[in-house]
């Protein structure tokens, strides 16, 4: 049984998260909160296996208290904030995906979250990963960096411009024709070469832009 703590300060949002998430046989919110204070006290408690965490929030917002969060547990950002500046500020705070509201469906965010617990993936919203690469690209002026001095193969390299691309490990698969297992142990290798655990930090690390 997967434990899930949900953060949201809009209380039809977060009975509406709390709904979706009881139809599913593996998943059980274990507690819900209306700000990321609230949140945190209950994530040292209960130790989650994952918080869904808004951006906006009172008294802490949802970027502040990922710092504290991905400490403790896993932290998925479930937001209706697209901007760049709240996402790129949530995944260098330690959110492992951030998925905005309006682009996934209830299935979809389920599968996300056994995704991420299980490590499996770290889910960007297709508009999020958009914004990561434009806003790491225009901070730094950077291009993706070359596969000689990351040590990425030609296939590697092709799946890591997919992945910039918000691509999803069955995305990749069909558009380059290989299996999903392959399409895994690729990223796996990317993942080893740029010294990453994330799909986000590996987008940031190909950039060129990653703090070293």
């Amino acid at each position: 049984m997967i434990s899930v703590m949900v953060a949201d300060d809009n209380p039809v949002v977060l009975m509406g998260l709390v709904a979706l998430l009881e139809t599913a046989d593996d998943v059980k919110v274990v507690a819900t909160a209306g700000d990321g204070r609230q949140a945190i006290d209950l994530a040292r408690q209960l130790r989650p296996d994952l918080v869904l965490l808004d951006v906006r929030m009172p008294d802490v917002d949802g970027v502040r208290a990922a710092r504290t969060l991905s400490t403790l547990t896993r932290v998925l950002m479930l937001s209706y904030s697209d901007d760049a500046e709240s996402i790129r500020s949530s995944i260098q705070a330690g959110a492992v995906g951030y998925l905005i509201h309006g682009s996934f469906s209830p299935d979809e965010l389920v599968v996300a979250i056994r995704d991420v617990v299980a490590g499996r993936a770290n889910p960007l919203s297709a508009v999020a990963a958009r914004v990561v690469v434009q806003t790491l690209q225009s901070a730094s002026g950077a291009s993706p960096a070359g596969d000689e001095c990351l040590g990425l193969s030609t296939r590697e390299v092709e799946v890591m411009r997919l992945i910039t691309q918000g691509r999803s490990n069955v995305e990749i698969a069909d558009e380059l024709v290989l299996s999903e297992k392959t399409v895994k142990n690729h990223v796996s290798r990317i993942y080893a070469k740029l010294g990453v655990r994330t799909r986000a930090a590996a987008i940031a690390r190909w950039l060129g832009t990653a703090n070293s």
